[in-house]
């Protein structure tokens, strides 16, 4: 059963931000929240939990320079994007 991405406005306006500064990565982006619907576990998005002040958030890889923080919650089948960026920006 596929996912569910949840969508806030603070989100929205970070991604927004995100890809106004890094237009290139406007496909690897929408690619990786595709493949984060169908299947958050793939290989590809290296889901990894996060600890420290973002301890109950995970992580994906959008590349190796950037990254989607999100809350996970597997017992609804959502996924609550938290914020988009590179390494020093998300963490």
């Amino acid at each position: 059963m596929p996912f569910q991405l949840i969508f806030t406005e603070q989100y929205n306006k970070r991604a927004a931000r995100f890809l106004k500064r890094h237009p290139g990565l406007e496909n690897q982006y929408l690619k990786t929240l595709q493949l984060l619907e169908m299947n958050p576990q793939h290989p590809s998005l290296r889901l990894h939990p996060l600890s420290g002040r973002l301890l109950g958030l995970h992580s994906v890889s959008i590349n190796l320079s950037y990254r989607i923080t999100l809350e996970l919650l597997i017992h609804d089948q959502e996924i609550i994007p938290i914020n988009v960026g590179d390494h020093d920006v998300v963490y």
